[in-house]
């Protein structure tokens, strides 16, 4: 039987996301990948069992998006097949297996047609696999990533034990969640909030001036990197401490150092620093697998 589509409004988040895929082109810049490294016997017949279990419970699995005249609007298939994409490297070094997930990770999607979702096991040995879960950011985030994980961890292991999943009845889908954005965000409320904004960030500086910055190149190229840091123990302890002390939370707290430091880098005393917030205010969202983050331009005048 051949899967029938239902057509819903995209959210801002997807809308925004089909906004710079149509502007630049397909890319992986807003791939979002997660490799699992599983050890021990695998049953792959479970493993796709789990997979299609995971499809069928989440609506944004089978999702693409698409125009229909002037609107983006996300497309529901009925049912899809997702097959797992195996590949045997037996004995590979982790030099030729970071290489092959670096590959699988950056090839690009089609948000027309999709799927936005690609599953590849990679074999290292009888009992020694990798899992990639790849997916495009306009029907994911990084909090989906987690959910997916969970419920597809919870699948297998009911699956391989030959029971059912108890997984709880999702109560919405993110089409719902779609439908009640832009009923919200609409009309005098939405005016209400663009006004918040352009007050907000009126006469902001337009960049940052920092004394080790690189030139920027006419066109962004997203080349960078992540360097981390763990705090010690005894620190992080202090600056909950403090934290508490002033009636903030330790994001507040770490983020007023963060332009305290910028500040005194760039001698500017006006900011304006983007970040991420997960965007599922409501409990009944927090188990779906979606577009939920938006990243907030936050001004911070010292």
């Amino acid at each position: 039987m051949s899967a029938v589509h239902y057509v819903f409004p995209a959210s801002f988040a997807q809308q925004r996301l089909w906004f710079l895929d149509q502007l630049e082109g397909a890319s992986a810049v807003y791939n979002l990948k997660m490799a699992l490294r599983l050890s021990g016997p695998l049953d792959q017949a479970c493993l796709q069992r789990a997979v299609d279990a995971v499809v069928a419970r989440h609506e944004s699995r089978r999702t693409s998006c698409a125009m229909r005249g002037t609107e983006v609007v996300q497309r529901v298939a009925s049912q899809l097949d997702m097959p797992v994409q195996s590949l045997a490297l037996d004995g590979a070094s982790d030099v030729v297996l970071a290489a092959k997930l670096n590959e699988l990770g950056t090839a690009s999607f089609d948000l027309q047609h999709g799927p936005l979702l690609r599953v590849h096991l990679l074999r290292l040995g009888a009992t020694s696999h990798v899992l990639l879960l790849v997916m495009h950011h306009i029907v994911s985030d990084a909090w989906s990533a987690g959910i997916l994980y969970r419920d597809l961890a919870a699948y297998y292991s009911a699956f391989s034990a030959g029971a059912a999943a108890q997984l709880p009845e999702l109560p919405v889908q993110y089409a719902d969640f779609a439908v009640w954005q832009r009923d919200w965000l609409a009309g005098a409320e939405l005016e209400r909030q663009l006004a918040f904004w352009r007050e907000h960030l009126q006469g902001a500086p337009p960049l940052l001036d920092l004394p080790i910055d690189r030139p920027r190149p006419a066109l962004q190229s997203y080349n960078g990197n992540r360097l981390s840091r763990a705090l010690p123990i005894e620190l992080s302890a202090r600056l909950q401490t403090l934290a508490a002390a002033e009636g903030v939370t330790l994001y507040m707290l770490l983020f007023a150092a963060f332009n305290l430091l910028l500040s005194r880098w760039s001698g500017q005393s006006d900011l304006v620093v983007g970040t991420p917030i997960a965007g599922r205010r409501r409990s009944e969202i927090e188990a779906l697998i979606g577009c939920f983050a938006n990243t907030l331009a936050i001004r911070t005048q010292l």
